[in-house]
């Protein structure tokens, strides 16, 4: 059992459960700290940053929010289905392609946490608000959503990088 464990990126699943329980420690934290009430403001640095508290039903950016509640089901579904195929992504590298599966790691750590949200709260938390001047806001995000981003550009940089060849030598 621990051989097939070893095998591939596995090892590097540590790293999604401390996002996965990073993510949701930050979460009930920040809703202890606004009580529940929505869309209050602490200034962290000002016209910049803020924490506040917000829900969202649908996917990035509240995409599809407003619908009545089938993607709240269809959103869970895809994470289910993105998770299995990044864990077996992770377990058919090789071993010293640590720097890819980092980055699942990290994309499966988010996709679970926003996951974990979607099935037992029925909407995702969020609590990092970004914004300039209180006139443009980024929308809300949390540390589920960090970890996916960061592991997609780390993701899209790794691309790049196999593209290039060592000493002007082109891939076909």
């Amino acid at each position: 059992m621990l051989d097939r464990l070893k095998q591939g990126g596995l090892p590097w699943l540590w790293l999604s459960l401390l996002l996965l329980v990073a993510d949701r420690l930050s979460k009930v934290y920040f809703e202890g700290l606004f009580d529940y009430q929505l869309y209050r403001q602490i200034v962290v640095i000002p016209d910049y940053f803020s924490w506040t508290l917000a829900y969202n039903k649908g996917a990035a950016f509240s995409f599809l929010a407003g619908h009545s509640g089938w993607q709240r089901w269809f959103f869970a579904a895809i994470a289910v289905g993105v998770s299995v195929a990044l864990v077996i992504w992770l377990k058919r590298l090789p071993k010293n392609d640590r720097w890819t599966a980092i980055a699942l790691a990290m994309v499966l750590g988010g996709a679970l946490g926003n996951l974990y949200d979607r099935v037992v709260l029925g909407q995702v938390v969020d609590f990092i608000l970004v914004h300039w001047r209180n006139e443009h806001y980024f929308p809300a995000f949390n540390l589920a959503d960090c970890g996916i981003t960061v592991g997609a550009v780390m993701l899209f940089k790794d691309v790049f990088k196999k593209d290039e060849a060592p000493s002007g030598e082109k891939h076909v």
